[in-house]
């Protein structure tokens, strides 16, 4: 699977001072602070963020950053984080201070496992994983009671997750492009890969329209006659 294209280094890291980073923060339509560290081809979250820990957005997106550092337990105030198209390869524990976030973003990483500390984001409603390296997820995110949507295409997901089942206000999930289910039956030279899921979507009922609805049931109905 390919990953999405990410800023090219030029010229070695660059530095970005207190006044430089203050001109980045912007305010939203709903009037929250936002700081828009987006496209600074960084391959470190510069020092001097700390200064604004209390923004209530966090955009550190499309860079070259390999690792988030613990000073990130400073913004216990933001509620969106984003992350994603970067290259990291795991996530600080610190990560679970972060109490009132509601949006993680942290698609086109290099992620191949995820900190107990995730399922601590107990206000978090939307979860972006899509295009890492995750074969599982843990136990923990069982725990994000109030999660609605949860990105997890273009991994290496298996099976669908077990804790998936304790998230009452799950509406949807996207599990496409992971090897999901069985391998292929065995040939000359022995089992072929696994099978790629080209597509496959897991909603509630209470998120689809009335005639998705009565297609999902005539179809469910049809399996269950079948078998």
């Amino acid at each position: 699977m390919a990953e999405r294209k990410k800023p090219k280094r030029a010229g070695g890291e660059k530095t970005m001072t207190l006044k430089k980073v203050q001109s980045c923060v912007e305010l939203t339509q709903d009037s929250k602070r936002r700081l828009d560290l987006s496209f600074k081809a960084v391959a470190v979250v510069p020092k001097v963020v700390r200064a604004l820990s209390d923004v209530d957005e966090l955009d550190l997106s499309r860079n070259l950053i390999r690792a988030l550092p613990d000073f990130i337990r400073s913004f216990v105030r933001i509620r969106l984080l984003d992350l994603h198209s970067n290259y990291l390869e795991q996530l600080p524990v610190a990560i679970g201070r972060l109490r009132n976030l509601l949006v993680l973003n942290l698609c086109n990483n290099r992620l191949t496992s995820l900190p107990d500390e995730l399922g601590l984001l107990t206000e978090l409603h939307t979860l972006h994983l899509c295009i890492n390296r995750l074969e599982a997820l843990p136990a923990s995110v069982g725990a994000l009671k109030e999660l609605r949507r949860l990105g997890l295409a273009d991994n290496r997901f298996g099976r669908v997750p077990g804790c998936l089942s304790r998230l009452a206000k799950l509406q949807s999930v996207n599990l496409k492009g992971n090897p999901l289910f069985a391998p292929r039956e065995a040939g000359p030279a022995g089992p072929g890969p696994p099978a790629v899921m080209e597509g496959l979507y897991l909603a509630t009922d209470s998120v689809l329209c009335e005639g998705c609805r009565s297609t999902c049931r005539t179809e469910r109905k049809a399996l269950k006659e079948g078998a």
